[in-house]
């Protein structure tokens, strides 16, 4: 029997199709994101079909308590899922390639072996089963309990999943799947989409949770349409540097949590091992004294956390100044740049300006202002700050220095760590409690702060 089939493109930004190839998506504006994809007409297509007696029920009739979180058995990563596995969900993790993807799902799969009510299964579309045991030996797990399915048609994968029910199922890697209702190749945006959708149905519909690793582009987004990331109820992000031990793994969309916790792991011998303090990890090796070193206190969700910004200013040696940052917003750096100069009277127009974040993380809340601006004028008038002091406040375009939230678990986290001093925004008296032995000094403006840091 001839099959028909059709040809249409389809955005790799939107999901959105075409009949016809064009330079420019229509849906989203987006340029060179169309690509050709071959429907086959006598498939049919893998979208939920709505049952006979379906109808609208009232908010109030769903009972919310029922569905409790399963641990994974890893702080680290209970945190960033906001308190554990949900049933039923479905979450998306990504990274670049040896990051430790695999590594984090295999080792999940064993530790939240005995909280499963049901079946653990890993579908490998890109290592064979010796592969991973080979895997698991090495870094000394026992996967007894994990069932490994080979199999890159998610339409067979579904098949064993549909017969159960409370389990976990982890699709290693999305990019590798395909389903026989599209004749397009894996990977392909078509196959994406459609194989995340029936991943999605299968989990809704019987309570089966599900991890789904997922490959990203050079640009460092995740591979795929972007209607991946909308699909899933959890995107996680792992980052970190190749020649760096240390693993960050970032939540940017969660359903059941918060979007701004992180989770911090050491890549060793035995696989990824939880950071159970990672304001130590990001002070550590900081020398005494020097100028344009900084500590300053972030809140990565619940988390404070302590980090050390490095700014170094050096007279230009070539025509246009060089402002480059790692780890902050360059543009959040030229803001504090203008404000530094026009506020306070420090000149930076004909110097070389580079931040750094030490440790490798990416920070782009506010109240990180204060400490970047006292970082670059102690290095421009190279008188280093007293070592025992912590920095908070955001900074505003005149000049003022902002209040922030959470101030006291801040402020805490930065005494337990041994910091007697911190230099803070003005607020009113009743709402600041710090510990015990820790001075605080109220600064309204830039100006002030420089001319007690510095």
């Amino acid at each position: 029997m001839n099959v028909k089939t059709k040809t249409v493109y389809v955005c790799a930004n939107c999901g959105s199709a075409s009949p016809k190839w064009s330079g420019k998506c229509n849906n989203c504006g987006e340029w060179n994101t169309l690509s050709e994809e071959i429907v086959s007409k006598s498939k049919k297509s893998g979208r939920r079909q709505p049952a006979a007696d379906a109808g609208p029920v009232r908010l109030a009739d769903f009972d919310s308590n029922s569905v409790q979180q399963i641990s994974t058995n890893i702080g680290e990563l209970d945190r960033v899922l906001g308190g554990g596995i949900v049933p039923g969900s479905v979450v998306l993790v990504a990274g670049d390639p040896g990051i430790g993807k695999s590594t984090l799902m295999l080792q999940m799969a064993v530790m939240v072996s005995s909280g499963i009510p049901g079946d653990i299964i890993y579908s490998a579309g890109e290592e064979s089963g010796q592969q991973i045991k080979m895997r698991a030996e090495r870094i000394g797990l026992n996967c007894s309990d994990i069932l490994i399915l080979p199999e890159n048609n998610i339409d067979i994968v579904l098949q064993h999943l549909y017969t159960k029910s409370n389990g976990l199922l982890i699709v290693d890697s999305i990019q590798t799947a395909y389903t026989d209702n599209l004749e397009s190749f894996a990977g392909s945006v078509s196959q994406v989409r459609e194989t995340a959708g029936m991943l999605l149905k299968m989990a809704k519909t019987t309570g089966n949770s599900v991890f789904i690793v997922g490959h990203i582009t050079k640009e460092g987004s995740i591979a795929g349409p972007k209607m991946l990331e909308h699909t899933v109820d959890t995107v996680l992000y792992m980052e970190g540097e190749k020649l760096n031990s240390y693993r960050i793994l970032r939540c940017i969309k969660n359903r059941y949590g918060s979007t701004n916790e992180i989770g911090v792991f050491e890549m060793r011998e035995k696989g990824l091992v939880e950071v159970k303090n990672p304001s130590m990890f990001f002070l550590t090796g900081r020398e005494e004294m020097v100028p344009g070193s900084i500590v300053i206190v972030s809140m990565e969700g619940t988390r404070p956390i302590l980090i050390e910004i490095q700014a170094l200013v050096s007279r230009s040696s070539y025509g246009t100044p060089q402002r480059n940052s790692t780890g902050v917003d360059n543009r959040r750096l030229s803001m504090m740049i203008a404000v530094l100069e026009k506020r306070a009277g420090v000149l930076l127009g004909m110097s070389d300006v580079f931040v750094n974040l030490t440790g490798g993380l990416k920070i782009s809340e506010t109240s990180i202002d204060l400490g970047i601006v006292v970082a670059m004028a102690s290095s421009f008038r190279d008188k280093p700050v007293d070592d025992g002091v912590v920095i908070i406040g955001e900074v505003g375009l005149g000049g003022e220095v902002r209040p922030v939230s959470l101030l006291n678990r801040r402020l805490k986290e930065a005494f337990d760590l041994g910091f007697k001093h911190a230099v803070i925004p003005k607020i009113k008296k009743e709402s600041v409690k710090p510990p015990k032995g820790m001075r605080l000094t109220e600064v309204a403006s830039v100006s002030e702060a420089l001319t007690i840091l510095l």
